[in-house]
């Protein structure tokens, strides 16, 4: 178990991040002023459509976009700072960062099959982290390899251990891609879509066991869909992006009891329920803006809203604070009295 931190205290602070994607000599803004942070123990959900620069802002965070505002491959980050146990990663160096991935900060991609070696017996992948970090006792990895894929409720341990990627189920690799991300107990474990090819059964499998290790090692996790309900079952707060902007934050709770932003309130209908059997499914008319036709001024879902002001159209909105907790970017999003009192102090 665990020993519990003040959340005054914070494992992650992403600050103004900017990202963008290198195109014959321009750079298109795919994200931009992004902040939030993690705290201890927490797991924190960040929903939006494809597009919506989450994949981005997680690759940044794991070091996978370049060090250094310097660019991997087409992508580069531009702006801002990610600071992880009191250290800019955005300023830190291949060497330093290679110490932190895998044993601090750990991923989870969306395609197992795809993420994992097929040339290589699962056992053997998972026994390489430890290796890559340090642990030089063969028996004591294949011990804890063996231990971990138990407790990961993969039945003759042993047995996957010895057997290639192909021949287990995409249930089965998103649990030795857990058990890869999860074998050096990291600080923080972001899940890219961990669940999007599985069954429902399968999913929610995943799911619980992302909350066992939240539980039991006491790991932060950022957990990046696109589907709502997903969220609403794992993380305790959300953020809510789209093209490359955040426009609602707050506990999953009170956004889902009370969204503030017509973009939430669109994913929320969306939502399929057994009410809703025999209607025609909600659905957001139009669709997300593609990095060469650029983000629209002003509100970047204006385009899309049923409910757009002039206003919206001119300048991105500033951040309305509904509660102390639950803040939108939407002119329509209003502040009661009796929360402006407390949020001055009165």
């Amino acid at each position: 178990m665990f020993v519990k931190t003040s959340l005054d205290e914070t494992v992650l602070q992403v600050k103004n991040l900017s990202i963008g994607i290198r195109e014959g000599g321009k750079i298109l803004s795919s994200v931009e002023d992004v902040s939030f942070d993690i705290k201890p123990g927490e797991i924190l959900g960040i929903v939006g459509e494809s597009g919506s620069g989450k994949t981005l802002t997680a690759l940044s965070i794991a070091g996978l976009l370049g060090a250094g505002g310097n660019a991997a491959g087409n992508k580069i980050v531009s702006g801002g700072k990610i600071v992880f146990g009191g250290r800019d990663l955005l300023a830190a160096s291949e060497k330093e960062l290679n110490a932190i991935r895998g044993k601090e900060i750990s991923m989870i991609f969306q395609e197992p099959f795809s993420s994992l070696n097929p040339l290589m017996k699962v056992g053997d992948q998972i026994a390489e982290t430890l290796e890559i970090h340090g642990e030089k006792d063969k028996a004591a990895i294949k011990s804890r390899v063996r231990e971990l894929l138990q407790k990961l409720n993969l039945s003759e341990p042993d047995k996957i251990a010895r057997t290639y990627p192909h021949r287990l189920s995409g249930g089965m690799c998103q649990r030795v891609m857990i058990a890869l991300a999860v074998i050096r107990r990291p600080k923080l474990l972001i899940a890219d879509e961990p669940t999007t090819a599985l069954d429902n059964d399968t999913q929610d499998q995943i799911l619980n066991l992302l909350k066992e290790i939240n539980r039991d090692m006491g790991t932060s996790i950022l957990f990046i869909s696109h589907d709502l309900e997903v969220i609403k079952k794992l993380s305790r707060r959300l953020i809510v992006m789209y093209a490359g902007r955040v426009l609602e934050e707050g506990y999953t709770d009170e956004v889902f009891r009370d969204p503030r932003h017509e973009y939430t309130r669109g994913l929320l209908h969306s939502i399929p329920d057994r009410s809703k059997k025999g209607y025609p499914l909600s659905a957001i008319p139009g669709r997300i803006p593609s990095l060469e036709e650029g983000r629209p001024r002003g509100c970047p879902f204006h385009p899309r809203c049923g409910k757009a002001l002039d206003e919206c159209e001119s300048d991105f909105p500033t951040q309305r604070n509904i509660s102390l907790t639950h803040k939108s970017r939407c002119v329509l999003a209003s502040l009661s009295s009796s929360i402006k009192r407390e949020l001055e102090g009165e």
